[in-house]
């Protein structure tokens, strides 16, 4: 993979109310955990990830801003997605209220201080609750299409969908043509041959850390048979 230095920046702004699961989804993409108590976001937080596009032969390191949803911090929080060039508008498949926060306050504010060229995405999150659901897939979809945004159904907890997600908001960005309906299988294949090398690589670490153990545990019983 290439280096930030060679990467196009790109910022991302997650959108939502509070107890969504936007810090748990950033948390799940960057570092790969799940931080089942993580406390809400005061105001915004960042971090950044390098992106590699293999098929179009580009990195993209995407500046992702994670905003709080909480009513006190609504009226701050448009500083911070001012200017960003992807928006992901987030709810919980479980609550209703927050789809219609979604629809109705989130994705105004979005359209109204950052205009039409934004990249939407539109995220049902905490898919596996699907047993608890209040807003059906079908619903977020439409909505999706309707503001002609990128959708897809997540769940931090199971690390279910969201590399795809942001991977598929980045190629839009690299080619503004792309549509995931009609080119989806493309670029989740290359999503799937990335996520298969990220597991060998940590299954290879674990691997190490494993030996690592057994020899010390080896070292051990060898100085315990000398004495």
């Amino acid at each position: 993979m290439s280096s930030d230095s060679n990467a196009q920046g790109c910022k991302v702004v997650l959108l939502g109310d509070s107890g969504v699961g936007k810090t748990c989804i950033i948390s799940r993409y960057i570092t790969g955990n799940f931080e089942k108590n993580s406390v809400s976001t005061n105001g915004a937080s960042y971090c950044s990830k390098n992106v590699e596009y293999k098929k179009l032969g580009k990195n993209l390191l995407l500046d992702i801003w994670d905003t709080a949803g909480q009513e006190k911090y609504k009226a701050l929080t448009k500083f911070f997605y001012k200017d960003a060039a992807i928006c992901v508008l987030v709810y919980d498949i479980t609550n209703k209220e927050s789809f219609n926060n979604l629809k109705n306050f989130w994705y105004t504010q979005i359209k109204e201080n950052n205009g039409t060229q934004i990249i939407l995405g539109v995220c049902g999150n905490k898919c596996d609750l699907y047993e608890n659901e209040e807003v059906e897939e079908n619903d977020g979809r439409q909505f999706a299409e309707e503001i002609g945004a990128i959708f897809a159904l997540t769940s931090a907890q199971n690390n279910t969908g969201i590399s795809e997600l942001f991977f598929n908001l980045g190629y839009k960005f690299l080619r503004p043509s792309y549509n995931p309906n009609a080119d989806g299988n493309e670029v989740e294949a290359e999503v799937k041959e990335d996520t298969k090398e990220e597991k060998k690589d940590k299954k290879k670490d674990e691997k190490k850390i494993v030996l690592k153990k057994e020899d010390v545990g080896r070292r051990n019983r060898n100085k315990k048979s000398c004495c």
